[in-house]
């Protein structure tokens, strides 16, 4: 008998939103939340892999016709952390977020997601930012994040 994997369908219009089926069923968001967008495509992936803990098979439609096709598997399972015996020590009026993997020593930069953009057709993102929402920020540094793709981009907006 031949492996069937589930077949989700993501069907985007121009404007960015986005249609997702699967098994021709449809996968709509949840109660009150906002449609589908492009930049949803990756929590929708790791939902329905995590849902299905197997891999599936992503067919992409674009309001251009342009279209492809992939295998996502699921990501790596990882058990909780441990919760701490004693609680972290915690300085007033600042909060904290640990991360792991980093290489001892590197400079980590934190940055505070404000916006999201869409990137354009040809695969380069911009994002235009008030001069005020830089006040606060002493390295005046902004970081694009690609959801899906990875790429990272760190600089000085001008």
């Amino acid at each position: 008998m031949p492996v069937v994997l589930p077949h989700v369908v993501m069907d985007i219009t121009i404007e960015g939103q986005m249609t997702v089926t699967v098994d021709g069923a449809p996968h709509d968001p949840e109660p009150f939340a906002p449609p589908w967008r492009r930049e949803d495509f990756a929590a929708i992936l790791d939902q329905l892999t995590d849902q299905h803990r197997s891999p599936v098979r992503v067919e992409v439609r674009e309001a251009d016709g342009t279209a492809f096709t992939d295998i996502i598997t699921p990501g790596k399972r990882r058990r909780p952390d441990p919760e701490p015996e004693t609680p972290a020590p915690r300085v007033a009026g600042l909060l904290a977020l640990h991360g792991e993997g980093f290489v001892p020593g590197e400079d980590v930069a934190v940055a505070v997601v404000l916006a999201h953009s869409e990137a354009a057709p040809d695969g380069t993102a911009r994002a235009l930012l008030a001069p005020d929402l830089l006040v606060g920020s002493p390295t005046r540094e902004v970081i694009l994040l690609g959801r899906v793709s990875g790429a990272l981009t760190v600089g000085h907006p001008a």
